[in-house]
């Protein structure tokens, strides 16, 4: 976890240039290629995460702080953001500042085993953070006991050429780990009587995670 921090602080500025990149022809191409994904997943959260007047949304693995922005202006009562790269918090710190949401956003450099709070969140978002998980069961109990209503998370699709040109480019940066629908069903199937459902999304699979009937 530590390599992961160390990456993550140094691709603060770049990561958050994926989603505000000029729209030349080059890009398009890039974003429909490698950005696909992002997108999706960010739209399938802001559509699913609703009704979102007065929830509170718990964001893990917030990184620039776009969903957290984003649900603000929905409407979300509180979108407590925690990541464990200081750095992107203070981008995503910036950005609430800049769209008039800091009200309502509040941003924490925490890693999540070591997060705690009072109440329960009615929404609790992992979008491109289990990529980075060894233990991806464990994480999710601990995401359950903060979480009432509903859990977005996102997994990483192994599988294909652009899932093996990651496994390369990755293997110096820090660990990376990539999924098959068997492997989520494996783990979700533990998490009884809850419902949840599997959808791949390009490059990714997005689970929804029901906890309540």
């Amino acid at each position: 976890m530590k390599d992961t921090k160390q990456f993550f602080d140094e691709y603060a500025d770049d990561f958050d240039a994926l989603y505000g990149v000029p729209k030349n022809f080059f890009n398009q191409i890039i974003n429909l290629i490698f950005r696909k994904s992002m997108k999706q997943r960010f739209n399938k959260t802001i559509k699913y995460a609703q009704p979102i007047i007065n929830k509170t949304v718990l964001d893990i693995g917030c990184g620039p702080g776009y969903y957290a922005v984003a649900l603000s202006h929905n409407g979300a009562e509180k979108v407590v953001g925690i990541d464990f790269s200081e750095e992107m918090i203070n981008i995503a710190k910036q950005k609430a500042r800049l769209a008039n949401v800091s009200q309502k956003c509040e941003f924490i450099v925490s890693d999540i085993t070591d997060f705690h709070s009072d109440t329960k969140f009615n929404y609790s978002i992992l979008m491109g953070f289990m990529d980075y998980i060894s233990k991806p069961g464990e994480l999710i109990s601990k995401v359950i006991s903060l979480t009432e209503d509903k859990i977005f998370v996102s997994f990483p699709a192994d599988g294909g050429i652009l899932a093996a040109q990651r496994k390369i480019r990755y293997r110096s940066k820090c660990s990376l780990h990539l999924y098959k629908e068997n492997d989520l069903i494996d783990i979700f199937s533990d998490f009884k009587p809850f419902n949840y459902k599997i959808e791949k999304i390009s490059r990714d699979f997005f689970v929804t995670l029901s906890l309540k009937e």
